[in-house]
């Protein structure tokens, strides 16, 4: 709420001709290589971003997703041994959830018809994470958390790349897709788990229609 209100009231001071500012919002849908599960987590983000003009047609687009989580959905048993989370009689559903806060670095090369392609490294600081029990008992949602953040790499780094669109004669909103591959592994303890994420967003520029 405080990254909004602050982004509503500063914005058009940060927008010039040579820089875009503004709030990105969106969802994903991640997985980590390795474990059993393959099932996606879907998760909200929301972050600000900065489009620098390095030299028509080439930008440089970053910024920072402040409320964004990775992880997977319905962990196999196989998994949460390996985890050791704790497992409850109720049947239902285990998460791993992993909170990052997410720094893209990317190029961004931009068409005259307002369509873009991007790629670059991102970076990632996780600073919460949680095996997440969901079940439904009697009609009533439970919900119980066991924290294991001292079983993840605290830095998280990889690739990624997308491509997108701005509407409004190219002054608008942008929306796009975006694909990130990690390379780090996420468990300290299980080599090959990199986190992978698909990513749909919206940029919306603030104050910049002056």
């Amino acid at each position: 709420q405080s990254q909004g209100l602050i982004s509503l009231l500063f914005g058009d001071k940060l927008n010039s001709e040579g820089l875009e500012f503004g709030l990105e919002g969106g969802f994903n849908w991640s997985t980590i290589s390795e474990l059993e599960s393959g099932h996606r987590l879907s998760s909200f983000n929301l972050g600000f971003y900065f489009d620098i003009r390095i030299n028509d047609p080439w930008y440089l687009y970053t910024g920072v997703l402040v409320k964004s989580r990775l992880g997977a959905a319905k962990l196999s048993a196989a998994d949460l041994d390996f985890l050791q989370a704790d497992v409850y009689p109720e049947t239902g559903d285990y998460s791993q959830m992993l909170n990052y806060f997410i720094v893209p670095v990317l190029a961004r090369y931009k068409f005259k018809n307002h369509i873009y392609v991007e790629a670059g490294p991102q970076l990632g600081l996780m600073h919460n994470a949680w095996v997440e029990f969901q079940s439904e008992v009697e009609g009533r949602d439970a919900r119980i958390r066991d924290y294991n953040q001292d079983q993840i790499n605290r830095w998280d780094m990889g690739a990624a790349a997308g491509l997108g669109y701005t509407l409004l004669d190219g002054k608008g909103i942008t929306l796009g897709l975006k694909y990130y591959y990690g390379f780090v592994d996420v468990y300290r303890d299980k080599s090959g788990t990199n986190n992978r994420s698909f990513f749909v967003k919206a940029n919306i520029p603030i104050g910049a229609a002056k």
